[in-house]
């Protein structure tokens, strides 16, 4: 029976996906419910899995773009009835091939094994990556005809690819030709496409501005150092910059609220949580998951989210669920020596946070200069709902919580005048 495979609905508002990898090659035999090929749409990846076991046939090609519920391949289950069988012929004939005095069956064996390995051969040629490395090498952004294979006959194994891809990008190409023009054209993923659409639209579609401050990040870092150790043996996981800023942002957007908010129509929509998005780049592209009600959770907590999430981005493994409906973003250029910038806003919301390279710079401290650690961050903001006064007064407690960390712990609050009631 002849089963086809189509492309599933990843959202309702999609329409047209990607083939953007098969995990395996036509005339396979796949089992039932094992991933078959990766899709990108314009919000993640997905993917197919084979709803039967048997023989594969490939119907569309990697890099096509098709509407969603095509038919991108079919099973035929008849492969799963015969394929199980061959090891038993074989060892059936086993017995008499040993009891037979003629030597006639010994010649028949060799061509069925050099056939055999002829199929292997073919399936998996010179310089043709398995399907592991074909992810690694399309991950690191690396031609297959750059890596040497050593499996058989030439095949590119994983651990070709991850010493190609951990190998130093020498320009080796420059020095044997540096006079070299040469250029490479890519089609653009859903991923990429959709990204750029949108980064346009809140160009063009929203009174973008764009504040700026700078915060000592000394107190941060005397907290790391003195206990960073123990958190991570209690907690499993590093304690990093990202948790203290986004709980310092979701205890300024409880004082202001426009900063939580959006647009729709000619309605302003004003959110009582916090789901917070962090910026990741992937390697198909800029993705942005979401920590949900990020204002109830502790420091561990969101560190737990924040790893789990960036690790599911990098694998292209988020859903679409976890890409969706947050309502802040916070992004950080910093680890890539960014000093600063100005982030563009991540729609339908209306600020995204932009966090910086920390520097040690002289300031003046009690009428005195001090080296200290500095970084600079930047606030985005749509005018349309956000004003300069709440736009400012939120980056300036953002500020304030990060360079006494404590207050966090009394919803921005002064801790003595807490304590004292006044």
């Amino acid at each position: 029976m002849i089963v086809e495979v189509k492309v599933p609905s990843p959202g309702e508002s999609i329409t047209e996906v990607q083939i953007a990898r098969w995990l395996k090659a036509d005339g396979d035999y796949v089992e039932k419910d094992e991933e078959i090929a990766e899709i990108d749409s314009d919000k993640a990846t997905l993917t197919i899995a084979a709803e039967q076991s048997g023989t594969i046939k490939i119907l569309s090609p990697e890099g096509e773009t098709i509407p969603v519920g095509t038919v991108v391949a079919s099973i035929d289950t008849e492969g799963a009835a015969t394929a199980p069988q061959a090891k038993p012929a074989a060892s059936e004939t086993a017995p008499a091939k040993a009891s037979a005095p003629e030597k006639a069956p010994a010649p028949e064996k060799a061509p069925a094994k050099e056939k055999k390995e002829e199929t292997d051969s073919k399936s998996y040629a010179s310089g043709v990556p398995s399907p592991a490395a074909a992810k690694i090498i399309a991950e690191s952004g690396i031609k297959s005809s750059d890596v040497k294979g050593t499996g058989k006959d030439g095949r590119i194994t994983k651990g070709d690819a991850m010493d190609a891809a951990s190998a130093p990008k020498l320009t080796a190409d420059k020095t044997a030709d540096p006079l070299s023009r040469n250029m490479r054209r890519e089609k653009m993923s859903m991923l990429r496409k959709k990204v750029s659409q949108r980064l346009v639209a809140v160009k063009n579609e929203t009174a973008m501005l764009t504040t700026f401050n700078e915060v000592d990040m000394s107190a941060i870092m005397d907290i790391r150092k003195l206990h960073k150790d123990k958190f991570k043996e209690k907690h499993g996981v590093g304690l990093g910059f990202m948790s203290f800023f986004t709980k310092a942002v979701c205890v300024a957007l409880q004082d202001f609220p426009a900063v939580n908010g959006s647009i729709e129509g000619e309605e302003m929509i004003f959110h009582d949580y916090c789901d917070i998005g962090i910026a990741v780049s992937a390697p198909k592209g800029l993705m942005v998951p979401v920590i949900r009600n990020a204002e109830s959770l502790s420091l561990a907590e969101i560190e737990s989210a924040v790893v789990a999430l960036a690790t599911k981005a990098r694998d292209g493994k988020l859903s679409l669920d976890e890409m969706t409906g947050g309502t802040f973003t916070i992004t950080n250029g910093g680890v890539f020596g960014s000093m600063l910038s100005t982030p563009i806003i991540n729609p339908p919301q209306s600020a995204i946070l932009g966090m910086h390279n920390i520097v040690e710079r002289p300031m003046a401290v009690n009428g005195k200069v001090e080296i200290r650690p500095i970084m600079y961050v930047a606030l985005s903001y749509d005018h349309r709902i956000i004003d300069g006064r709440e736009s400012v007064g939120f980056l300036v407690k953002v500020k304030q919580l990060l360079e006494d960390p404590i207050k966090m712990l009394y919803g921005g609050a002064d801790p003595v005048k807490q304590l004292l009631k006044i």
